[in-house]
């Protein structure tokens, strides 16, 4: 069984795919430093290493460089890819920022529909922010999810039969509850004329919990320490940064206090430190502050305007988590968290642990950037925080295997 991913990011989708029994054909990705990352994980695992056509250099494009100018190739392809995988960046559909209908990546899924088009996969996974359900405001036309719904059934050699839902991650083992608006659709020629396919998203929880259980996560949803209290700096000490001079990170060293743990730690090599563990510096005055902060105000909230005020904190989605709760939804900005018992924001690791990545997942790149540079760049609390959880992306690629087996196709 093999896929294309397109809009890859640093792989958390390809990797959940990957896992789940998948074989990767290549990815698509247009930042340098997102496909560094995944080319860097994905090469030195043989396990996980794409089977990369000759026709496509293995570096960083769009999906229209893709289409401009290997079109010929991806015809090719037609009737030999199981399935495409991806959603278009979701800056423009999100509630947690700008949510802007003319942004011009909003338009991004119009080149995934055009891809399928051309490759005619058998199956396809599409997975995109809540707000691609939601119409504009003042607007007319039909919401992104319904255009696309429409069109990946109306393709005039037949098109896909479609099923989609919207699913929070933490179903899935994922310490946070982000949720996901996913597409799962099956190509209508695979289907006997007159059968009725079965909603695989219908019974989605009997299949969480078996995944779970398959995890050892069965029980309840992961919280905050559950997945990341061995890394507290209070009883792991801090080394000098490996990467960054002038800075200290987190020694990692205490073993697993939790199943999460256990399964995140997994693959990596006994004495071998997980990366990105390194520190923001913080001045003494945001040291007092924070400190402040995890004195009086309430945890896993967003911090209410008194509070606020009172803090001069900026930020309206500011939020300390709580140990015994799942996070908050993880973002690009690496300010947006604060960490529950200790006056800091988390590492890019932790981050990663609450996106579900295992701990051998290298990131690549600067850790932040700022000002216009935003725009170009794409530094690792960045690549963490666009990614799909890889737990919430194997198990559905589980799902998909399912209906493979149960259709004979």
């Amino acid at each position: 069984m093999n896929f294309i991913d397109l809009f890859a990011g640093c792989g958390g989708l390809s990797l959940g795919l990957s896992n789940a029994g998948w074989k990767g054909i290549f990815a698509v990705e247009k930042s340098e430093d997102a496909f560094k990352t995944l080319s860097h994980n994905f090469n030195r695992k043989k396990a996980l290493k794409f089977d990369w056509p000759e026709w496509l250099p293995q570096k960083e494009m769009s999906t229209s460089d893709l289409l401009e100018n290997y079109r010929g190739q991806l015809r090719n392809l037609r009737n030999t890819i199981d399935l495409i995988a991806g959603g278009p960046p979701c800056q423009g559909f999100s509630f947690a920022g700008r949510r802007q209908a003319e942004d011009p990546r909003n338009k991004l899924k119009n080149e995934y529909l055009e891809i399928v088009d051309i490759i005619r996969p058998k199956f396809l996974v599409f997975e995109n922010v809540k707000g691609f359900t939601a119409k504009f405001k003042d607007s007319k036309k039909p919401t992104h999810s319904d255009q696309v719904i429409h069109q990946l059934e109306n393709l005039e050699w037949g098109g896909y039969r479609t099923f989609s839902t919207i699913l929070n991650a933490s179903l899935f083992g994922v310490p946070q509850p982000r949720p996901r608006f996913i597409l799962i659709a099956i190509r209508e020629d695979l289907v006997d004329e007159g059968v009725d396919v079965a909603n695989p998203l219908a019974n989605i929880e009997k299949h969480a919990f078996e995944f779970r259980e398959s995890k050892k996560l069965n029980g309840h949803e992961i919280s905050v320490s559950e997945a990341i209290s061995d890394l507290e700096v209070s009883t792991s000490g801090t080394i000098e940064s490996v990467d960054t001079a002038g800075f200290q990170q987190i020694l990692y060293g205490a073993g697993a206090k939790s199943n999460f743990q256990k399964l995140m730690r997994k693959g990596l090599r006994t004495g071998k430190s997980s990366n990105s563990l390194r520190l923001a510096r913080h001045r003494p005055q945001t040291l007092q502050k924070f400190e402040e902060i995890l004195t009086t105000c309430p945890k896993g909230k967003s911090l209410p305007i008194e509070f606020r005020e009172k803090y001069n904190v900026k930020k309206q989605c500011f939020t300390p988590l709580h140990p015994d709760e799942m996070s908050k939804t993880i973002t690009t900005l690496p300010d947006d968290l604060l960490h529950y018992s200790e006056p800091r924001i988390l590492t890019v690791r932790e981050c990663a642990r609450l996106q579900s990545f295992p701990d051998w997942f290298d990131f690549l790149g600067k850790y932040t950037t700022g000002g216009a540079r935003r725009k170009q760049e794409c530094p690792r609390y960045t690549q963490v925080g666009n990614a799909v959880p890889p737990l919430m992306a194997e198990a559905l690629g589980l799902l998909i295997s399912g209906m493979q087996e149960s259709l004979e196709v």
